[in-house]
């Protein structure tokens, strides 16, 4: 055990994890935040407080760790390069780890050209890669990268981003095994609509043994409409949605889309299920939390069963 995190405990455990993302609220006001967590803390194993995604500002995710911390909530503080240089980042790990944050995703984040304000200055002193093995360090060897020692390590459990979607396709998962070997506890990827391109990517990773020296939760997430599928295909980088999903919403008549959308989530988790090598899901819902809950349950993954125990039980020490 390497945090003692609930999400490490359970992927340790070889049971099927749930991760969900929290939308950030663009308020001061924490009640939104425990509004939204309130949805998805009863069918998740963590909550992941997003980064400034997309480059747009929102209520901070160190802000919403400590948030939902005090109100005991497992969380995940995602890190994104863009933003801080090596000290605040190292800074903030420390901070993180203080509040009893156990688990952290590590990414290098989203060029401000494609935010709501293209003007900011980027750092990018780091890359994801860079702030694994900075964060390993920090809690393997006790220093930060300067080498000073740190009188109390952090206790974390170290997670990366992949996109199995995204050309070139025999490169990602080598670029995967970089990760893990700069520190990737656990990785959750990028949203999954193309099925035999996911199950493609996995027989590369399972062939290399990859999916032995971490855990692979797999994005998913409902689509609100037709509208709403064009939309992330063509506007949010590495969104990957095939025709034939887009076309079933369409066939959809539009005040059913929504409903549609779930289903579409539901089919997509029964299948990720299926595949060798996938530990769990991250459930990005946006704007969408209070559907968390039924497509869950409607994938059958909470409440849990004693049979839901895989075979991956202590292959990883």
């Amino acid at each position: 055990m390497k945090s003692g995190s609930r999400l490490e405990r359970v992927l340790r455990a070889g049971l099927f994890a749930v991760t969900a993302e929290l939308n950030p609220p663009d308020s001061a006001d924490p009640q939104a935040v425990y509004e939204n967590a309130l949805v998805l803390a009863e069918v998740t194993d963590a909550i992941n407080a997003t980064d400034a995604a997309g480059a747009n500002c929102h209520m901070s995710s160190l802000g919403i760790c400590a948030l939902l911390k005090r109100a005991g909530y497992e969380v995940v503080f995602q890190v994104s390069c863009r933003d801080r240089n090596r000290i605040a980042i190292q800074g903030d790990l420390l901070g993180a780890a203080a509040m009893g944050v156990r688990n952290v995703l590590c990414l290098t984040g989203d060029d401000v050209s494609v935010g709501d304000q293209p003007g900011a200055k980027p750092v990018f002193d780091l890359d994801s890669i860079q702030l694994l093995r900075i964060a390993r360090t920090m809690r393997d060897n006790g220093v930060f990268l300067s080498g000073r020692k740190l009188d109390v390590p952090p206790r974390l459990f170290l997670g990366a981003a992949a996109n199995p979607f995204a050309p070139p396709f025999d490169w990602r998962p080598h670029r995967l095994a970089k990760k893990i070997a700069a520190g990737a506890d656990f990785i959750q990827t990028q949203y999954c609509f193309d099925m035999p391109r996911l199950k493609a990517y996995m027989q590369q990773v399972c062939d290399m043994g990859l999916h032995e020296q971490t855990f692979i939760l797999v994005g998913v997430g409902p689509l609100r409409s037709a509208k709403a599928a064009e939309f992330l295909r063509t506007r949010v980088p590495g969104v990957v949605i095939p025709d034939e999903i887009v076309d079933r919403l369409h066939q959809t008549p539009k005040n059913k889309q929504q409903e549609e959308g779930k289903q579409i989530c539901i089919e997509i988790i029964q299948q990720v299920r299926q595949i060798q090598g996938v530990a769990g899901v991250h459930v990005m819902a946006f704007r969408q939390e209070e559907l968390v809950r039924e497509i869950i349950e409607g994938a059958k993954l909470f409440p849990r069963r004693a049979n839901d125990l895989r075979s991956s039980t202590s292959r990883r020490s």
